[in-house]
């Protein structure tokens, strides 16, 4: 056996300079990029909504002299949100605290931490109640393996036969038909981006340009679409243990977008909180609560001594509220 030994030479210990951690990217949760915040004084109360038809028609007729003109109206309703609140918090033992080697920055990755957490739970809220084929939008569109496009259907964009940018253009026309406003917003489940990606149509129609790649930002260009939006964010449901290896072993992945990652959704989204203008919908935030926090979400960090721990606690309030349905529309199975 050589002597000295690779093991007298050199200890292992933890690198100061790398650790690894799955931390996403908050770029990949899109709930407020579809529904604007909108900061709010109380968790719940009304605002007001206009006839649409009402500022469709018009009145006018011919004035004969002496007479009155032409009286016209317009009608409103309310609606209402509610801004529940959600926690979190991680709590750092003395003990651990007192055995961290420097490397650990323990507020900032308990920060970082529970932070996704909350932007997780939000984005969860966002899709299953609002990208979902059950989330009451005024149309829907689904993709089938077959048969010729009509008012409800189009051919899936996998197949080489189909007409993605064509379907688009379609629905683009027909919104603008019944609401009288441009949809400004598509968003992609990751799988559906891939079609398109590797569509033919679309690969004809960008193949000169520098890249020569179908991006987000060529997907835009193509459509006429101002924001085009992919579904990134992914979750397991597999429940904490106290076992790394054996929790990640049993954990499972899947993007959080409907159908796993094969839906889609154009609407059109107000730039923020507005008078007087249509959005398929907001996210209210109780800022009123949160000390004018406008973004709905607080990080505190406090003492909890009969728990000899420093506590990072996080909370988040919001109301995520479809507030037209016809400025959404669901486009489902748009991939087999």
């Amino acid at each position: 056996m050589p002597n000295p030994t690779q093991s007298d030479l050199h200890v292992n210990v933890p690198l100061t300079n790398v650790s690894v951690a799955y931390i996403p990217k908050q770029s990949d949760y899109i709930a407020t990029d579809i529904f604007p915040k909108v900061p709010v004084q109380k968790q719940s109360d009304i605002f007001w909504k206009y006839s649409k038809s009402d500022w469709r028609r018009t009145d006018v007729v011919r004035r004969a002299p002496g007479t009155e003109s032409a009286g016209v109206n317009w009608n409103l309703t309310t609606d209402t949100y509610y801004a529940e609140v959600f926690a979190v918090h991680k709590d750092i033992d003395d003990q651990v605290r007192a055995n961290a080697d420097s490397n650990f920055n323990l507020e900032s990755d308990a920060t970082k931490f529970i932070t996704n957490q909350l932007l997780l739970k939000r984005e969860l809220d966002f899709v299953g109640t609002h990208l979902a084929s059950t989330s009451g939008w005024a149309t829907t569109y689904t993709g089938v393996a077959s048969g010729e496009n009509n008012t409800s259907s189009f051919r899936q964009w996998n197949d080489v036969a189909s007409d993605p940018l064509g379907d688009i253009a379609r629905w683009v026309i027909n919104f603008r038909q019944l609401t009288g406003y441009a949809p400004n917003t598509l968003v992609l489940g990751p799988y559906v981006m891939n079609a398109l990606k590797n569509h033919p149509d679309l690969i004809d129609r960008i193949k000169y340009t520098q890249r020569g790649i179908v991006t987000e930002d060529l997907v835009q260009s193509l459509t006429g679409i101002a924001k085009v939006k992919v579904m990134w964010a992914t979750q397991t449901a597999v429940a904490q243990i106290n076992d790394t290896v054996t929790q990640d072993q049993l954990a499972t992945y899947a993007f959080i977008s409907d159908s796993a990652g094969k839906s889609a959704w154009l609407g059109y989204s107000a730039p923020g909180p507005s008078l007087m203008e249509p959005t398929a919908g907001y996210t209210f935030t109780w800022n009123g609560y949160l000390a004018g926090n406008s973004e709905g979400i607080r990080i505190k960090s406090f003492r909890m001594e009969h728990l000899a721990s420093d506590r990072i606690e996080g909370e988040m309030t919001y109301a995520l509220k479809q507030v037209a349905s016809d400025m959404g529309v669901y486009i489902a199975s748009p991939i087999a």
